[in-house]
């Protein structure tokens, strides 16, 4: 056990006295217990290592060290990309084009929900941007709100919420600061996503009302298309507190801009239903759904989909499933990105289950998973679901061996 200390209090990028300074303890203590002189034989001095080493207690109790998985590994790089407050600097700075390029890529992985893969270049390219703006303050204000946008979504994902929240935080000062009024619009996307995921609902739906306002109704496509996410945003919002005529309202002002502005327009990140499932095997109050990154996700399949999770949201989960019917039959809803699509399928899935038919939730997981792996594979919040749906014997047969892949059984 010792060793497992030592070998995570040097993955934390502590010294012994550091790790002992927010223990509480002497750096002998912290020497002693890596050496194995000292056990940790208390439940208690347990919990506050792990707690302070940011794992689980099991782990310090395995027989062997735990790999962290990829996605851990990648939450570790970003945090750690997000604690530098000083960067040493190159000789050359990445040009600003390189950076949007890269950026660029790291976007397209979020729309396909390649979620290690992102998590694991997402720190380098922070870095990137962060050097270039502290060069070029101005020039670049969009590429940092976009890369901490797309940090914040990618972080909501996989169930690390307080972090997405700070990414999202970042972006939004970077984004207030600079004279575009657009980029605060594009900032409160993923703010918005990072405190629903929180259980802020109202924090979310006020943030989203200001910023569709202060947006307003301009001609341009892509800037009304934002306007409709962050009504998008703030209806789902509303919908996850029981506020049905404020979700109703915001969804009507949502659907006139799609209609008016064509099936498939751009609009900075996407609005998706949003992430944070509940638990069980509800639909969750804030829906699970896709965020969408880098100007693709609005549109009439996005406002519909949205109404399904709001209606599930609401309880009224017969017109949420009758409407998921419809939309799944037309052809606009292949037009949302894989990532979106497969997270409204994890909500939609939820609505199933809450109305009892466990063979079509089962069904709308393995879609799910289809469409976009890292989707199921890789969101810790998923396997509640996954954990009651197999467990019926209407289930698909199939969800019995991804219940197992998962590790739910």
């Amino acid at each position: 056990m010792g060793r497992r200390v030592a070998q995570w209090r040097v993955r934390r990028n502590m010294t012994q006295q550091q790790f002992a300074d927010r223990l509480g303890k002497s750096k002998s203590w912290v020497d002693k217990v890596e050496r194995g002189v000292r056990r940790l034989e208390r439940v208690s001095n347990l919990r506050e290592v792990a707690e302070t080493l940011r794992i689980d207690v099991e782990v310090l109790l395995a027989a062997r060290p735990v790999r962290p998985t990829p996605v851990a590994a990648g939450v570790d790089g970003v945090r750690t990309a997000l604690a530098r407050y000083h960067l040493p600097g190159a000789d050359r700075p990445p040009l600003v084009e390189e950076l949007g390029a890269r950026l660029g890529h790291a976007e397209q992985s979020y729309r396909h929900a390649r979620y290690p893969a992102l998590l694991a270049v997402l720190p380098g390219v922070l870095d990137a941007v962060r050097e270039v703006h502290a060069a070029r303050p101005g020039a670049t204000d969009a590429l940092l709100v976009s890369v901490y946008a797309l940090i914040a979504l990618v972080l909501v994902k996989v169930d690390q919420g307080e972090l997405a929240w700070l990414a999202a935080d970042r972006g939004m000062t970077v984004a207030l600061a600079a004279p575009d009024p657009q980029l605060a619009g594009v900032a409160t996307v993923s703010l918005s996503q990072a405190l629903r995921s929180r259980g802020r609902r109202r924090s979310a739906l006020d943030a989203a009302l200001v910023a569709a306002d202060r947006i307003g109704t301009h001609d341009g496509s892509p800037t009304r298309a934002l306007r409709g996410t962050l009504l998008l945003q703030a209806a789902l919002a509303a919908a996850g507190g029981g506020d049905e005529r404020l979700a109703r309202q915001s969804l009507d002002q949502a659907a006139t801009i799609a209609r008016d502005i064509g099936p498939n327009a751009a609009a900075g990140p996407g609005p998706g239903p949003g992430p944070g499932p509940g638990p069980g095997p509800g639909p969750g109050a804030e829906g699970c759904g896709g965020a969408g990154s880098g100007g693709v996700g609005f549109g009439r399949a996005a406002v519909e989909a949205a109404r399904v999770v709001a209606d599930a949201a609401l309880g009224d989960v017969t017109t949420a499933t009758a409407r998921h019917e419809r939309l799944v039959a037309g052809d606009e809803w292949r037009w949302l990105p894989p990532e979106h699509r497969a997270a409204y399928l994890l909500d939609v899935a939820r609505a199933y289950a809450l109305a009892g038919d466990m063979h079509r939730a089962g069904r709308a997981v393995l879609d799910a998973e289809r469409t976009a792996r890292s989707e199921v594979h890789d969101r810790p919040a998923v396997r509640k679901l996954v954990a009651v749906v197999w467990r019926s014997a209407d289930a698909p047969t199939g969800l019995a061996q991804l219940a197992a892949t998962l590790r739910v059984t």
